[in-house]
């Protein structure tokens, strides 16, 4: 029996689609290992949204070929779409496939190494067809991808050429996800996808049959889901109807990721996105009106051309005035074939270095606040199946992480906990902890 290992770059939606992936694998009779031990075969699913990434992947190819100098390489993902030759030479690469072919590693796996052509790449023109996936067996939580691509056209962003046009499986066709991954006794689904505010436009059908909005209604009347979360979604796309949902409906989880970027709209509109510093804070203002300890997180970036200090500091009071609970911070980085190259007036990486160091601080100041709110009270918390150290961890609904004594009895369970402190690690302790009766 051929081993074969995997590892995810990247997004919860790249974590989806590479668990399908080593579904096919197993079902076709290889064996299943961590990345880290030796493997017959190793399957690098690629991001490309920042060079660290690709650095990483890199690192990654190095790292199989200590574990075994003849192992047999494979990339996919978005990195692998947009540089399929560059990545190809890298010295321990001998399977490179685009957006059209990952699905389909089975098919192109071969182990003479002698053949020149060992890229398959394609016009991402060409890919308009939604390939279903989710995780499973991984962690608690699974990750349903419910849309694909992008037709929106940010300076910045590569996920467009990467992954193609906007598309989506049709409502019954996630009803139906859902329903399988409850069977398997998943207590939580989390929607993904590149743009999942987006959903709606599925092949071949015009004009649009359906929105985000109308399947997050649909799916609340699952009788046997426990806990749906929304991953990110972009501030223009989240209606009040979607966040009065939520509010009603315990079964969506009181969470929102919403990117923010900038908090100039000078930049905003440098960066093309659809929306100025108004629409976001009159969406956080309204969730925050109707789910007072909702938790919302945010993605900014640094450093983008152009930002001067002024913009820069319009940026930070913005999110130091708002109830935010987190944010991920990126610092700016170009991208072939993205139009924000043609920018002027670039940000060095030292006032980059300094902008990111000051909004992590930020962050982790807002995320020490807004946990803090949730002490001395009880929440559900859904555990999940890892033994660290003695502890186990798990997230209630509004995404703050506990930890509490390890027990087996405890794996993969929604339990009521009372959180009476925070670690300087950033986790909630639950001391005391009560099955919930379903």
């Amino acid at each position: 029996m051929m081993k074969v290992a995997f590892k995810t770059l990247g997004c919860k939606l790249n974590f989806s689609e590479t668990s399908t992936i080593s579904r096919e694998f197993t079902k076709n009779g290889y064996e299943k290992v961590d990345f880290d031990e030796k493997s017959d075969i190793y399957v690098i699913n690629t991001c490309s949204v920042t060079q660290n990434a690709d650095k990483e992947f890199k690192y990654l190819v190095n790292k199989t070929k200590k574990n075994n100098p003849n192992a047999y390489v494979v990339a996919i993902g978005c990195y692998a779409q947009l540089k399929p030759r560059e990545i190809s030479l890298i010295d321990g690469v001998d399977l490179v496939l685009g957006a059209d072919k990952k699905f389909d590693i089975l098919n192109y796996l071969e182990f003479d190494k002698k053949i020149s052509q060992n890229y398959h790449s394609c016009e991402i023109t060409n890919v308009d067809k939604f390939k279903p996936s989710y995780s499973f067996g991984d962690r608690s939580r699974s990750f349903l991808k419910i849309q694909d691509g992008c037709d929106y056209q940010c300076s910045y962003c590569t996920i467009p050429l990467a992954r193609g046009k906007s598309r989506s499986p049709s409502v019954d066709s996630v009803i139906d996800s859902i329903k399988i991954l409850i069977d398997k006794g998943v207590q939580e689904v989390v929607l993904t996808g590149v743009n999942i505010g987006d959903f709606g436009i599925t092949e071949n059908v015009k004009p649009r049959k359906s929105n985000f909005f109308n399947l997050l209604n649909q799916i609340s009347h699952i009788s046997d889901l426990k806990r749906l979360r929304i991953s990110s979604i972009e501030p223009n796309l989240l209606n009040n109807d979607i966040i009065d949902l939520v509010s009603d409906c315990e079964k969506i989880l009181p969470h929102f990721h919403i990117p923010l970027q900038s908090g100039s709209d000078t930049i905003l509109k440098l960066m093309k996105r659809r929306y100025l510093r108004e629409v976001y804070e009159t969406r956080f203002d309204y969730i925050k009106e109707k789910i007072p300890n909702a938790c919302i997180g945010s993605d900014v970036i640094v450093g983008f051309p152009g930002e001067d200090d002024l913009e820069f500091t319009e940026t930070y009071n913005f999110l130091k005035s708002i109830d935010i609970s987190y944010l991920h911070v990126f610092s700016y980085s170009e991208r072939s074939n993205t139009s924000s190259i043609s920018i002027n007036n670039k940000v060095s990486k030292s006032v980059k270095n300094k902008r990111s160091k000051i909004l992590r601080e930020l962050s982790n100041s807002k995320k020490l606040e807004f946990y803090k709110k949730n002490i001395n009270n009880y929440h559900n918390v859904l555990f999940e199946t890892e033994n660290k150290n003695g502890y186990i961890y798990g997230y209630t609904e509004n995404y703050v992480r506990v930890k509490s004594l390890w027990s087996n009895s405890k794996q993969n369970k929604i339990l009521n906990c009372y959180l009476d402190g925070i670690d300087g690690d950033f986790n909630c302790i639950a001391e005391e902890t009560v099955e919930l009766k379903v």
